[in-house]
């Protein structure tokens, strides 16, 4: 088996991301991040971008009623959006 470059490496990384890699591909792609530090911390940073995004996603789906405002601080922000659109309560 050749020996994957670090930008062989890299690709593979990102592509674990979104494929199951191949047989080859993994075990290649392991005996590289044996030996190579850098490519080793590229694939944990990518890791942890993965699942902040993970994580950021979850917030959003579940945080649809927005920050938390104060009752007059919501109304004051209604008073404000209707007189814009040219409508008075």
């Amino acid at each position: 088996m050749k020996m994957l470059t670090c930008k062989d490496a890299s690709r593979l990384v990102s592509e674990a991301q979104e494929r199951r890699l191949g047989f080859r591909e993994r075990w290649g792609l392991r005996l590289h991040l044996w030996i190579c530090d850098n490519c080793r911390r590229f694939e944990r940073q990518i890791r942890l971008l993965r699942r902040a995004l993970r994580t950021l996603a979850r917030r959003a789906e579940t945080d649809t009623q927005g920050p938390d405002l104060s009752p007059a601080a919501q109304d004051r922000i209604r008073k404000a959006v209707a007189e814009r659109d040219g409508h008075s309560h």
